[in-house]
């Protein structure tokens, strides 16, 4: 087992710190890959001279995390990778995933038209029971369901809209209803799975998802897209990139996964 090293005990840096630093960096490096087992913890306590306590914690940390997941009687594994990154521009879930390296795909679940209840209404600016087309579908990426979405859209903008796995839903609506995403609003929430979503996303009850909320406008301000998202939390992070007031301009802003 080669891993960087030795820990330096004379820095005031807690030795779990550390080591919990050297182990994200060697992740990161791809020196263990995902699904792939690390050494346990007495190899790693015998590897950097520290007790089983100052690894715990390190792994505790790591796993809080997700670079890490621990299953009873196995060992400790490598989690898949979460996608996080810092400001960028409103991009399609397929655009996203292409920066990071991923095919994306969607099973559509079901189209129909269907009335508005108050909260899409109010979201859309609707009169409750407007007709609104609800397009739900899972989002996956490199094969692997990510995001249970269901996207909500005044009838009348989009009259005979289809979409299947293969389409992003902001180029159809860019090309056939000229319809173009401005800006958008997001609300995040952190939650843990229930039954409704649990089989699609391939995971237990009581996981940690976020559960987001998306307003999409279009250059004169009308909303024109609603979406209510499920997203595995251990697949997931939101970044967020802070500036001290008076310092250089840089963009606040949060990843997710588009339309």
């Amino acid at each position: 087992m080669s891993i960087v090293g030795p820990l330096d005990k004379q820095l005031p840096v807690p030795l779990y710190h550390q080591l919990h630093s050297v182990l994200k960096a060697e992740i990161e490096a791809g020196k263990w890959r995902p699904g792939e087992q690390i050494p346990t913890e007495s190899n790693l306590s015998e590897a950097f001279g520290v007790s089983k306590i100052t690894v715990r914690q390190a792994l505790e940390r790591l796993v809080e995390l997700g670079y890490i997941r621990k299953e009873q009687g196995r060992g400790t594994f490598v989690s898949e990778r979460k996608f996080d990154e810092g400001p960028r521009k409103l991009t399609s879930f397929t655009e996203e995933m292409k920066a990071h390296g991923l095919p994306a795909a969607s099973r559509v679940l079901g189209q129909a038209v269907e009335a508005a209840d108050a909260r899409v209404a109010a979201a859309l600016r609707l009169s409750p029971g407007s007709p609104v087309l609800v397009l739900r579908r899972l989002r996956l990426a490199g094969g692997q369901p990510l995001t249970f979405q269901v996207a909500n859209l005044p009838a009348d903008l989009v009259p005979g809209l289809e979409i299947d796995g293969r389409s992003s839903l902001y180029d159809v609506l860019q090309s056939r209803y000229h319809l173009y995403a401005a800006r958008a609003k997001e609300t995040y929430v952190a939650a843990t799975a229930d039954t409704s979503v649990t089989k699609l996303l391939g995971i237990r009850v009581g996981a940690p998802v976020f559960k987001a909320e998306r307003i999409s406008f279009l250059p004169n301000e009308k909303p024109f897209e609603f979406v209510l998202s499920t997203i595995r939390g251990d697949r997931y992070s939101i970044v967020l990139d802070l500036v001290k007031e008076g310092a250089d301009k840089r963009t606040l802003e949060l990843q997710s996964g588009k339309s």
